[in-house]
């Protein structure tokens, strides 16, 4: 053997092997025999899509809510404590989350937004006239020692907002009742981002989305409500005050906040000024009638 054909021997041995090797670890296919279509490599394991809520599905069942006369709920508060849910929206409108404790991103998020919207709101309800309950659905998880801690995390220490934990065995039908759609992912929860508006009557008056709501989305529904409700007969002075508060003011985009409409003060003031005056002449009219009959 020459030495011309001993080096390309001793090059294509090693070579061939290499091949052979790589061919049998699956990095390339094994060479097609003569006249055969080439094989192909089998396709890797791709790993099904993580799952995730339906949106339009939970966006129906969302707005099917509105109008809905909520059941009877007992839930514990932060406290450990057995509170029904008609006792926040007896009376006045309730505002209500959906929260789980485990989330690192949307729940906290959603959470702050909806507190720096209600600070906003100050100049135009006060903490009596509503009511505010985040309610933890991943259960036993969201226990009321975990929402306790949940709520001082985010430093909400509001007299008119609880933190809730429903019986696991109760969340499907608040949920339900709600219009609350969840559906557990390997990363945590898939769930509908919002808050639901409660009337005094217990019925759901609204559905307000938005991981990063602001005072103009909840403050247009809590709007309606007050001043739609009804004035008792023995509604005093604080009452009318607050409601001429809630008709006169005004949201500002540019600000974020709202702010009084001082036009709309004036409107009313004259208003009531005319009807006054009407009143006194009308009465004038009369006991002038009255004294000229007499003579």
């Amino acid at each position: 053997m020459s030495m011309r054909s001993w080096l390309r021997w001793a090059l294509w041995v090693p070579l061939a092997a290499a091949l052979q090797a790589g061919a049998a670890a699956g990095r390339w296919p094994a060479p097609t025999p003569p006249g055969q279509p080439p094989a192909l490599a089998p396709a890797a394991d791709v790993p099904p899509p993580a799952p995730s809520l339906a949106r339009e599905e939970a966006l129906r069942v969302s707005q099917a809510a509105i109008g809905r006369a909520l059941g009877e709920h007992t839930l514990l508060n932060r406290a450990g404590q057995p509170v029904r849910l008609a006792d926040y929206h007896r009376g006045k409108p309730l505002l209500v989350s959906f929260v789980y404790t485990g989330c690192f991103q949307v729940c906290p998020t959603s959470t702050r937004a909806l507190q720096s919207a209600l600070q906003a709101l100050d100049k135009v309800f006060t903490d009596d006239q509503f009511n505010v309950v985040s309610i933890g659905f991943n259960q036993p998880a969201d226990s009321p020692q975990a929402l306790r801690a949940f709520a001082a995390q985010h430093r909400i220490t509001a007299p008119n907002w609880d933190f809730l934990s429903p019986p696991p065995e109760r969340v499907d039908a608040l949920t339900r009742d709600l219009g609350f759609s969840q559906l557990a992912t390997p990363s945590g929860f898939d769930h509908v981002v919002g808050v639901t508006v409660i009337d005094a009557q217990g019925r759901v008056f609204a559905q307000v989305y938005g991981d990063r709501l602001t005072p103009e989305q909840i403050g247009a529904p809590l709007r309606q409500l007050l001043r739609g409700a009804p004035v008792g007969e023995r509604a005093g002075w604080r009452d009318l005050v607050e409601r001429v508060r809630i008709v006169c003011t005004v949201y500002d985009p540019e600000t974020g906040t709202y702010r009084y409409d001082w036009g709309l003060f004036l409107e009313i003031a004259g208003g009531l000024t005319f009807a006054i005056t009407m009143a006194w002449f009308f009465a004038a009219e009369a006991r002038k009638r009255r004294r000229e009959r007499l003579v």
